[in-house]
């Protein structure tokens, strides 16, 4: 069993697209390590719509492919349409970012996902979740890269969101 990390955003209806993510990714991984959810203004994008990101870990023994796949039918059963421009609005982005610490393409597949070290809405999360982990290609602490990373205009802050009951991030 490899420990996988993946990205999660959307900017329409975030809460019920990121709580069916959530849903999904504990029906078929069972236990889910899970970030604070943060709401980010769009990097990139003309859709001026703020998405709310996180990050989640979980144990799979599935190949890098299969899991690329999974992620991809659950964006579509979740209404994101790849018909629309590259930065528009999204109900449901999941990415890869990391399969253990495998490096390199696997089944077509960057690995580790280069926008970590990139984005803070990608490494604040990750960091928060594992700061421990060590990236696989530099061997820092993903918490030692969050000290570094240079925010700029990345603006992020946490918000008030539940699952299942539990309280998984307050905007306090």
């Amino acid at each position: 069993m490899a420990r996988v990390t993946v990205s999660i955003g959307s900017n329409i209806e975030r809460d019920r697209h990121v709580q069916a993510c959530l849903e999904a990714l504990a029906k078929s991984f069972g236990q889910l390590a899970i970030s604070r959810i943060f709401e980010s203004e769009p990097v990139g994008f003309e859709d001026g719509r703020n998405f709310y990101n996180l990050v989640v870990a979980f144990e799979s023994d599935l190949p890098v492919g299969e899991l690329q796949a999974w992620c991809k039918r659950l964006e579509a059963a979740n209404g994101r349409r790849k018909d629309l421009p590259k930065f528009g609005p999204r109900t449901l982005d999941i990415d890869l970012l990391t399969v253990g610490n495998l490096t390199g393409t696997h089944d077509g597949v960057e690995l580790p996902r280069g926008e970590i070290l990139h984005h803070a809405f990608v490494l604040q999360p990750l960091a928060e979740l594992l700061p421990e982990a060590r990236h696989p290609l530099t061997g820092e602490t993903y918490r030692d890269h969050w000290a570094r990373f240079e925010a700029g205009l990345q603006r992020l802050w946490p918000v008030d969101f539940t699952w299942r009951g539990r309280r998984l991030s307050s905007a306090e």
